[in-house]
């Protein structure tokens, strides 16, 4: 049985003129039904032949000149009982998605049984519906659309629950598990996957299904009937992840701010295809999806949650919604990137750019779930860097590092604001401080009035130990950070240098060791005519001699180095006297860790770059204490 069944064999009698339907059986019409505005000029048998309910309100006004019945509740009005009249004649009718459900509805109510008649419209309303309507899920999709106006009488009859039930056992048959679909838009399909007529195989294919092809359908039933239908299919096992993709697909087609962003992870929406709700629809509809939305990490992309809490806060839903999309978006906070971050605010109340306070909501939420699923102990760097696990919260702090970048130039950003951000994280969390670092100097940057004390508050967040050579070299040439800070850098930046340079004599040894032992073992492998292989460990001690003699020759040059400083410093505390020999001390410390070499480096291109280096540094000192000489000088 397809999409349709006709009923009635007689020609159609039925002619209309403006608001009246008049039948044209040659006799004159006895009975007048109103329908609303509509009026329809009969004759009493073939309707109380058919219905009860016809007949005993004719018998009511049997005593009345002229036979006038109302009908003024009949469910689907004067388009359902112009049906009903054609069915009472036998005149062809054809029953359809589109109209069963009004057809079925009027049926009930004018109590059109199998007592009163046989094969009357209410058994076969009920035939067409379970064998067609309820075996298609376009049929189905048609006739649910219509019980919206068709309340309660649709509920009574169970007519909406029974195409619910339909479509979703339909939708949540896996395409994976079972290969096809039972039937796609009314077209039945064999296990090949090729369309069925009749249950002939006509050859033709539909193409692949994934599970999210029934998404566009459902999205376009009213959205109490779609929570229904999702209600029915999470009872039936449905996965939360297709349930969450349909959510999400319903969200883009009704809420502008999703529409008009081809957010990651959502199925495209046609463009023509959006529903225009009004501001408080659309704050009903984003606080129910928050609702049936399942509470599971990876269920939706982190980008499309942030779009949701963006457009939520425009809407200006319930605190709750907020919140639970917060912690949606906390638990993958490390899957998020920089531009979906970068939340504007829309309070009046708050005068930053950005809002940084939903930011520090949902990186706690995700450090709570990282505490709860084990990551709250504090491994070192080797660990941070080689284990997975770590992965999620170092991740994370590159993320806040880069945030914290952007929102920097914010004027109205206030230090405790930005310094609680960026303490938030643990310290295992950053393998490397040098976001942390690029982050302060854009404050320090932008914030040119701050004072010393408020500046050196913020730099205690730096660990100069975690510091890049790179970012050492930065630090130590950047006039914004206080002096104490570029001291540090200074003394851990020499840590590093001598940890490397012991690494390379470390290095060095074991060469020059292992090639004299490859230097004999190649003499008893060119005596058995192995010859070449002494090539390799030539050129290796050739290497390494280059490399000790330009240490020997970094060594003199250091020592040269340090009889000059040592004669400035005589200098200084014969022109300082004794009043400032604690400026005089400071100017030892710093220039004793300036002169410290950079002799890290296997190659002489490095070691004459240290070189170059060096002496930039030793001229810009010089230059600092012969300013001093002279200050000094004009002072005595």
């Amino acid at each position: 049985m397809g999409g349709s069944m006709k009923l009635g064999s007689k020609p159609d009698a039925f002619t209309r003129r403006g608001q009246a339907w008049f039948c044209t059986t040659g006799l004159p019409s006895d009975v007048i039904v109103e329908v609303g505005e509509m009026s329809f000029h009969l004759h009493k048998f073939p309707l109380l032949s058919k219905s009860p309910i016809l007949g005993r309100l004719m018998e009511e006004n049997s005593d009345l000149d002229e036979c006038i019945i109302k009908l003024s509740d009949i469910p689907g009005g004067a388009k359902s009982f112009e049906l009903v009249a054609r069915f009472c004649y036998g005149v062809k009718i054809e029953l359809s998605p589109a109209n069963i459900v009004h057809l079925r509805c009027a049926a009930e109510y004018l109590q059109m049984t199998e007592e009163t008649a046989a094969d009357n419209l209410i058994n076969q309303a009920e035939t067409f519906f379970n064998q067609a309507v309820l075996r298609s899920w376009k049929d189905s999709l048609e006739a649910l659309k219509t019980c919206d106006v068709l309340l309660p009488h649709a509920e009574d009859l169970h007519i909406a629950k029974r195409c619910v039930e339909s479509l979703a056992a339909k939708a949540s048959i896996d395409p994976d598990l079972f290969g096809w679909p039972v039937s796609e838009h009314g077209a039945m399909l064999s296990p090949e996957g090729s369309v069925l007529w009749n249950g002939i195989s006509t050859g033709a294919k539909l193409g692949n299904f994934s599970s999210n092809w029934w998404y566009d359908d459902a999205s376009s039933l009213s959205f109490p009937t779609y929570k229904r239908l999702i209600s029915t299919m999470e009872s039936r096992g449905a996965k939360e992840e297709i349930i969450a993709g349909s959510l999400m697909y319903y969200a883009k087609k009704c809420l502008p701010g999703l529409n008009r962003r081809q957010s990651k992870g959502l199925v495209a929406v046609p463009l023509n295809s959006a529903i225009t709700l009004s501001e408080e629809e659309q704050r009903r509809l984003l606080e129910d999806i928050d609702r049936m939305l399942p509470l599971q990490r990876g269920l939706v992309s982190t980008n499309v949650l942030l779009w949701l809490l963006r457009t939520a806060m425009i809407l200006k839903v319930s605190r709750a919604c907020i919140s639970n999309l917060e912690k949606r978006v906390g638990m993958q906070l490390d899957k998020a990137t920089l531009e979906d971050l970068l939340l504007p605010n829309f309070s009046y109340t708050m005068d930053t750019l950005y809002n940084v306070e939903c930011v520090r909501r949902i990186l706690d939420h995700f450090l709570e779930m990282d505490q709860t699923t084990g990551g709250s102990g504090s491994p070192c760097l080797d660990d941070v860097m080689a284990s997975p696990s770590l992965a999620p919260i170092t991740a994370v702090a590159k993320l806040i590092d880069g945030y914290l970048a952007e929102i920097a130039p914010d004027m109205n950003l206030k230090p405790p604001k930005f310094e609680s951000l960026a303490a938030s994280l643990p310290e295992y969390a950053r393998p490397l401080d040098d976001g942390l670092y690029r982050a302060i100097d854009v404050y320090l940057k932008a914030h040119s009035s701050l004072p010393e004390s408020e500046r050196e508050q913020l730099c205690r967040l730096i660990d100069c130990q975690k510091l890049s050579l790179e970012a050492c070299t930065h630090a130590a040439q950047n006039e914004r950070l206080p002096l104490r800070v570029v001291v540090q850098v200074l003394f851990f930046e020499q840590l590093q240098l001598r940890t490397s340079i012991a690494g390379c004599l470390m290095v060095s040894d074991n060469l020059e060791g292992g090639s004299s032992r490859t230097l004999r073992g190649s003499d008893a492998v060119a005596m058995s005519g192995e010859a070449g292989a002494s090539w390799v460990t030539t050129a290796a001690v050739r290497e390494n001699q280059a490399l000790r003699a330009g240490m020997d020759s970094m060594r003199l040059r250091l020592a040269e180095l340090e009889r000059e400083c040592s004669g400035m410093r005589q200098d200084i505390r014969k022109l300082g006297g004794g009043k400032d020999g604690g400026w005089a001390a400071r100017v030892q410390r710093v220039f004793s860790l300036k002169m410290k070499l950079q002799m890290c480096s296997t190659d002489e291109g490095r070691i004459s770059e240290q070189h170059r280096s060096a002496a930039a540094k030793l001229e810009k000192l010089q230059a600092k204490v012969s300013k001093h000489k002279k200050h000094l000088s004009i002072n005595a």
